[in-house]
């Protein structure tokens, strides 16, 4: 049987005095890319019920605000070379607020298990005793191919799609298999490599893959300034320059239908032209 959201406490106090209290809970929701119309409507109905949030810097304010008026909101937000909490002040903070009796909806942006660490928070609220569910989302990756059109597998161009991450400590290089990500027809999305996109250009090409790979580039996926920029594998250093927001790179032959010059997704419109439907009250 589905496990259903526990009802607010509307609950204040987010400091531990005693023991456990009961009702308490984390939910790691996947907050998406960014557009709060690609919620599950889980998610939302999750996150009306929330006490406290604590969110990661990606989450939009749009989403933020599907949140009760009342409801606490605690950034954790994480920059290159400056976090305002490490991992284990982040579960820490979940397990005493869920200790308190609080309903913490844990807002990661995207899906929690996709680069999102939720794992780690998942294992550590279940070693302290507490509650702990997960609400997928939908990955930049799925967003960025459905607004570009562009698909991550294709028949006769893409037999397999591999997710990856470009982000390495400091000036390090990303621990990756370049011979394996090399291989041709396969999409190969590489997340928080902006920095590092003539590296990894360069590796897949010495690799093997072949310089005139399709590639495009998504920024601030599904948000309104949403930017694409489709190029090849030996143009993505240069095709990053002056790119600073949230990015993704994608390569891979089914690129090649990409259009990069598509309007950024935009909401749902009623029968007849009638008005936008927008996230409001879950």
């Amino acid at each position: 049987m589905p496990i259903e959201p526990p009802k607010s406490k509307a609950a204040k106090r987010l400091v531990v005095l005693d023991g456990p209290r009961a009702g308490g809970a984390v939910w790691l929701i996947g907050a998406g890319p960014g557009d709060p119309e690609l919620l599950t409507v889980k998610a939302c109905r999750v996150l009306a019920t929330a006490d406290v949030v604590v969110h990661d810097g990606l989450v939009s304010p749009a989403v933020l605000d599907l949140a009760p008026a009342a409801a606490r909101r605690i950034s954790v937000a994480k920059r290159k070379a400056h976090h305002s909490y490490d991992q284990e002040d982040i579960n820490r903070l979940l397990i005493a607020l869920a200790r308190e009796g609080l309903v913490v909806a844990r807002l990661k942006g995207g899906d929690p298990f996709v680069f999102g660490r939720g794992g780690e928070e998942v294992a550590a609220c279940r070693a302290a005793g507490v509650e702990c569910q997960v609400i997928p989302g939908v990955t930049a990756a799925l967003a960025a191919s459905a607004a570009a059109g562009a698909p991550l597998t294709h028949r006769g161009s893409a037999q397999a799609v591999t997710f990856v991450t470009g982000h390495a400590t400091g000036d390090a290089e990303p621990e990756l298999d370049w011979r394996t990500l090399a291989t041709a027809n396969q999409t190969v999305v590489i997340y928080m490599g902006l920095s590092k996109a003539a590296l990894i250009a360069a590796r897949l090409i010495d690799a093997g893959r072949a310089p005139s790979t399709p590639a495009l580039i998504v920024e601030n996926v599904s948000l309104p300034h949403e930017r694409r920029i489709a190029t090849r594998l030996d143009g993505l250093g240069d095709a990053t320059a002056g790119l600073d927001g949230p990015a993704l790179l994608m390569i891979g032959e089914a690129m090649a239908l990409a259009r990069a010059d598509a309007p950024p997704s935009l909401p749902f419109m009623g029968r007849e032209g009638g008005a936008a439907i927008r996230v409001g009250k879950c």
